[in-house]
């Protein structure tokens, strides 16, 4: 009879039990997905996210985007040359290695309005 052995994955000093939690660590809850989402083709400032996502509130958005890029996902750039102080967030790299699941989520969305709303 073969056992499962479940081996764990680390990254960044964090021990997941699979890539899927991996995964949701990074991008789940709420709000993540939708910064993600809206920042795909486009930098945005923090009001213009705001405006897109009008039911969350300005300490979550805050809270998420710093969590977005303390793991790499989106960088914020800080334009000081002149007031007032313009802040401009957009994915990294990294972050548009997303860019296919978040469309594909996005895509599900639409689907399911398409198939299953009443």
């Amino acid at each position: 009879m073969d056992t499962y052995e479940p081996k764990m994955l680390t990254y960044k000093g964090k021990d997941y039990p699979c890539c899927a939690s991996l995964t949701m660590s990074l991008i789940g809850g709420k709000w993540k997905t939708v910064i993600l989402f809206h920042l795909m083709n486009r930098k945005l400032r923090y009001n213009e996210l705001r405006k897109r996502m009008p039911t969350v509130t300005e300490r979550t958005l805050s809270l998420q985007l710093k969590a977005l890029e303390e793991d790499g996902l989106i960088k914020r750039k800080v334009y000081t040359s002149k007031p007032p102080l313009k802040v401009e967030y957009s994915l990294t790299d990294f972050g548009k290695t997303l860019i296919p699941l978040i469309q594909s989520i996005a895509d599900w969305g639409d689907s399911v309005i398409e198939k299953y709303t009443v």
